[in-house]
């Protein structure tokens, strides 16, 4: 899949999440680290599973060698790792870092 078609499939999934999430945060000024947190390590864990994504679809396309799927495949795994440690340090359960989709269901 070249770069153009994998662009195109990122914008369609962005355009596609932009009614879902809310236009405005309430935002309680004593949980407002907690919420921070919590939006930017939801939005890291998308980007990781998007990543995760075109990793596959590359590696099924068989462009990427042996060692590049052996380094990406480490690179995701320990990117996870510290979201999850981020999220415990915050009080946030890994498992709620996950975007509701509506109708479509959780990101994964």
């Amino acid at each position: 899949m070249s770069i153009d078609a994998e662009l195109d499939d990122l914008r369609r999934e962005v355009e596609r999440l932009r009614g879902i999430l809310p236009e405005r945060v309430d935002v309680d000024p004593d949980g407002v680290e907690h919420g921070l947190a919590k939006l930017v390590l939801t939005l890291v864990e998308f980007l990781r599973q998007l990543l995760e994504r075109q990793a596959v679809r590359r590696m099924e396309g068989g462009t990427l060698s042996d060692e590049e799927v052996e380094r990406m495949g480490l690179a995701l795994m320990r990117l996870e790792q510290k979201v999850h440690e981020m999220a415990r340090t915050f009080g946030i359960d890994p498992s709620e870092l996950n975007l509701e989709l509506g109708p479509l269901g959780r990101l994964v």
